[in-house]
C-alpha cells in the first residue's frame, strides 16, 4: 500500500538479499554436479524434484536458479535465519561440500516452463477495487467525493488506515452505517482493493464551511499535526488525512472518542478538553485544507515490478556479487508465502522486511502473479 517511504526497490519472492559465503570462495573445494545430483535425488527430489520443479503449490522451482542464490538459501536455513522445519533438518545434516554441489546441480538444470491455471489471471488490485466499489457510490460518491453532509469523504485517504476503518465496523467498534451490510462477504483482500482504489482518487477542494472558523481552528491543531500531518495530510498509511474531509463528519467522529463509539485514549484525551465551538473550528480548518491522491493504484503494480528489476532483472542477474534469485516463472503460490513471510518479519532479511512491509495480500497477490506468468529463464 502507500510505501513507507514509498520509494522501493521490492524484491519479490525468495530473496535473501544478503551477503554469503559464494560457490566460488577461497579454499572452498570445486562443486561436483553429479555428487548433487546423488544428493538431490535421495533427499530433495520430494519436494523439488530431480529435474527442480516444485512438486506442489507453494514449492519453489529451484531448476536454473543462481547458484548462490542456492547455496545462500541452504547456509541460511542451516543457521536458522529461515524457519522451515524440514529444511532446517536436512540443511543441517550438510556439509559445506554437499551445499556447494546441490547448488551447481540445481542451477545447472534448464528451467523450468509452467503455466498458471487459467483461472488464475493477472487482477490489477485498483481495477478490481474500483469494481468492488461501485454499491459505495449511492453514499461516497462514484471517486469517493462525499457530496451528502455528514458522509465521509473516500478519495485520497490512506489505504491502510480505510481497511482499519472498514474492520472496525465489522467488529462494531464504530456505528455503522446500512450500506455496511455489504461488507461482511468481501475478503480481506478485496477490502484493500477497494482502499486502493477510493485511495487513488483526487479529493475535491471544499469551500468554507457553514459552521466553524477555519482560522481559529488552525491554532488548536497544533497536537494534532503529530500524527495526522500539517494540514491534515498524513504519510503514515495507517493514520488517516483529515484535509478535505466533510466538516460535518470530522466534528460526529471527533466526538465520539468521547464516548465507547472510537476507542483510542490518546485520541480521548486530548478531545476531552475542547468545547463544542473548539472541535467545529478544528473540522472547519481541516475540511477547507487541499490534499491529493494517498496512492497511484493504476500504475502501482507495474512501478513496483520495475524496481523489482533493478535487483531482479537480467543487468543485476550478471552481477555475481548480488546473491539474489530468478523470480519469473516462479511459482505464484510460493512467492506469495516468500513475500509475506518477509513482510511480517518470519524470514530473516531486515532489507526485504523494510520493503515489503507496507504491502497488502492485494498488491502481493497481484506482483506474484505478474512474475510468475513471465517465461522462466
Amino acid at each position: 500500500m502507500k510505501r513507507l517511504a514509498f520509494a522501493i526497490v521490492l524484491a519479490l519472492g525468495l530473496a535473501a538479499c544478503g551477503q554469503s559465503q559464494g560457490p566460488g570462495a577461497q579454499g572452498a573445494a570445486p562443486a561436483d554436479t553429479a555428487a548433487g545430483k546423488a544428493y538431490a535425488e535421495r533427499n530433495c527430489k520430494g519436494c523439488h524434484g530431480v529435474d527442480g520443479k516444485g512438486v506442489a503449490p507453494a514449492i519453489p522451482h529451484l531448476a536454473a536458479q543462481r547458484e548462490s542464490y542456492l547455496l545462500g538459501a541452504l547456509q541460511a536455513y542451516k543457521a536458522g535465519k529461515r524457519t522451515h522445519a524440514a529444511l532446517k533438518e536436512v540443511a543441517t545434516e550438510m556439509s559445506a561440500n554437499d551445499m556447494r554441489n546441490i547448488a551447481a546441480f540445481y542451477a545447472s538444470l534448464p528451467a523450468v516452463q509452467t503455466a498458471l491455471p487459467k483461472d488464475v489471471g493477472f487482477v490489477s488490485p485498483y481495477e478490481q477495487g474500483k469494481k468492488l466499489s461501485e454499491p459505495c457510490a449511492k453514499c461516497h460518491g462514484e471517486d469517493g467525493n462525499s457530496r451528502t453532509s455528514g458522509v465521509p469523504t473516500l478519495a485520497g485517504q490512506q489505504p491502510h488506515y480505510m481497511v482499519i476503518a472498514i474492520q472496525e465496523y465489522l467488529q462494531k467498534e464504530r456505528m455503522k452505517a446500512p450500506m455496511h451490510d455489504l461488507l461482511p462477504g468481501l475478503k480481506k483482500r478485496d477490502l484493500e482493493s477497494i482502499a486502493i482504489y477510493f485511495a487513488s482518487q483526487t479529493p475535491v477542494l471544499r469551500g468554507a464551511p457553514a459552521a466553524g472558523n477555519a482560522m481559529a481552528g488552525e491554532a488548536l491543531t497544533g497536537v494534532c499535526g503529530g500524527c495526522h500531518g500539517s494540514h491534515g495530510i498524513s504519510v503514515d498509511s495507517a493514520t488517516p488525512k483529515l484535509a478535505g474531509q466533510d466538516p460535518k463528519y470530522l466534528v460526529e467522529a471527533i466526538k465520539s472518542y468521547r464516548t465507547s463509539l472510537r476507542q483510542r485514549e490518546a485520541m480521548r484525551a486530548y478531545i476531552t478538553g475542547l468545547s463544542e465551538k473548539q472541535i467545529e473550528d478544528i473540522a472547519a480548518f481541516y475540511s477547507i485544507q487541499n490534499s491529493g491522491p494517498a496512492e497511484k493504484g493504476q500504475t502501482l503494480v507495474h512501478e513496483l515490478a520495475d524496481k523489482c528489476e533493478r535487483c531482479h532483472g537480467a543487468a543485476a542477474q550478471d552481477n555475481p556479487a548480488m546473491a539474489v534469485p530468478k523470480i519469473n516463472g516462479q511459482d505464484r503460490d510460493y512467492l506469495v508465502m516468500a513475500l509475506r513471510a518477509y513482510r511480517d518479519d518470519r524470514r530473516d532479511s531486515s532489507t526485504m522486511h523494510r520493503m515489503s512491509l507496507p504491502y497488502s495480500d492485494s498488491i502481493i497477490e497481484s506482483l506474484a502473479t505478474a512474475y510468475a506468468r513471465q517465461p522462466a529463464k
